[in-house]
């Protein structure tokens, strides 16, 4: 592998900061206070092609591949954690599981309004009852003619409310059986179809979070994603590129924190001498650069091989779990390094922290990697 940026990753790179720097940094803690979903921001970045990274250029996306895709998500996450989560959950949730497992009529109609940001994408696998036992899920579709009914709710759904189309896993056989699930394309303003509310969350608070419900919601049958029961399989997959999703956002995130901290350890001054000085402190960066720079490597790695199409069930697994627990390290020492003024508002640390911890916990929890990975090296 060769490490350096392509020429598109430096374009991008920079293209991204001065979008960020000019439509995103004035307003971030407004939106984070006001928990605002700022959708013109996502429109502006769907004309930028920006919220279809990986999806060909005859479906109205970029066309380009996992490495620039890395680059779109950890360089919005360096200034916002928020629009980095919603920017990466539209790209390769929704838009990416029609992509990947979508019949060419439902591509044609659903991924050119998507990748230009024309629509807002939600994907719904989640459920109260059923986290991490997504197998356990409560929710259904059963045939009734030319359509399903489908019922129940799906919750933890980034753009539950905002958006204008949603890719749903439900239950279509027995509770438990990987092949007794499916996937559907639900548009907004189907009858029986609605969204509840919006949660109020730690961090990550400019990206919208709600619930899905279904209350004989009909979905015509050419909404069925590939065929019957293969719902979960497609999940499984869709969530190996989602990892590398979030560990773009938590990489984004350290690197957000870790530059703040550095920064700050070279203006503030104490004894007399700017406190990067001091061994203590200067211990604390090296580790948060070391930290970061194995992350990327990781991430690189995954992002090669998903476009080299080898599996990448194990990498993605190990970048997600590594740059998720990483970005908590790092915020974590970025406040430190801050003192007293890392807790408070006016500086930019606190919202790192606050947003780092999803990563953790978002698209499979760090004790769920660690239950893939030790999956893949035993077998």
């Amino acid at each position: 592998m060769n490490f350096d940026q392509n020429e598109n990753q430096i374009m991008i790179a920079q293209m991204v900061r001065d979008f960020a720097e000019k439509e995103i940094r004035p307003y971030l803690m407004d939106w984070d206070e006001s928990q605002e979903f700022p959708v013109h921001v996502f429109k502006k970045l769907g004309e930028l092609g920006l919220m279809g990274v990986f999806i060909p250029e005859q479906y109205g996306g970029s066309g380009f591949g996992y490495l620039e895709y890395v680059t779109v998500v950890s360089e919005i996450a360096k200034v916002c954690g928020s629009i980095g989560l919603s920017v990466a959950a539209h790209n390769s949730l929704c838009t990416g599981h029609i992509y990947y497992h979508g019949s060419e009529e439902q591509k044609k109609k659903y991924l050119p309004k998507l990748a230009t940001a024309e629509w807002i994408g939600a994907w719904g696998l989640t459920e109260t009852g059923t986290g991490s036992d997504a197998g356990g899920m409560n929710t259904t579709a059963v045939r009734d003619g030319d359509h399903w009914v489908i019922n129940g709710s799906k919750n933890f759904i980034t753009h539950a409310i905002t958006g204008d189309v949603a890719v749903v896993i439900v239950r279509t056989g027995e509770k438990g059986d990987s092949h007794g699930m499916s996937a559907f394309i639900i548009e907004k303003g189907t009858p029986g179809f609605s969204s509840g509310k919006k949660e109020n969350k730690m961090g990550m608070r400019a990206s919208e979070t709600a619930e899905l419900i279904f209350d004989n919601c009909r979905v015509p049958l050419e909404n069925l994603i590939g065929k019957e029961g293969e719902g979960f399989i497609q999940s499984m997959k869709v969530l190996d590129g989602g990892r590398i999703s979030i560990g773009s956002l938590a990489l984004g995130i350290a690197k957000g924190a870790y530059e703040a901290a550095l920064k700050y350890s070279k203006e503030r001054v104490q004894f007399g001498k700017p406190i990067s000085q001091f061994q203590a402190i200067g211990f604390k960066l090296a580790d948060m650069a070391t930290k970061i720079e194995a992350a990327e490597l990781l991430l690189n790695q995954s992002a090669f091989l998903k476009n080299e199409g080898r599996n990448l069930t194990r990498e993605s697994a190990m970048a997600k779990l590594y740059a998720s627990e990483i970005a908590v390290e790092v915020a974590n020492e970025a406040v430190q390094i801050f003192g007293g003024y890392g807790y408070t508002k006016d500086f930019p640390v606190e919202k790192f922290y606050r947003d780092a911890k999803l990563c953790t916990i978002g698209e499979g929890t760090s004790e769920i990697q660690k239950l893939v990975i030790s999956r893949e090296i035993l077998k």
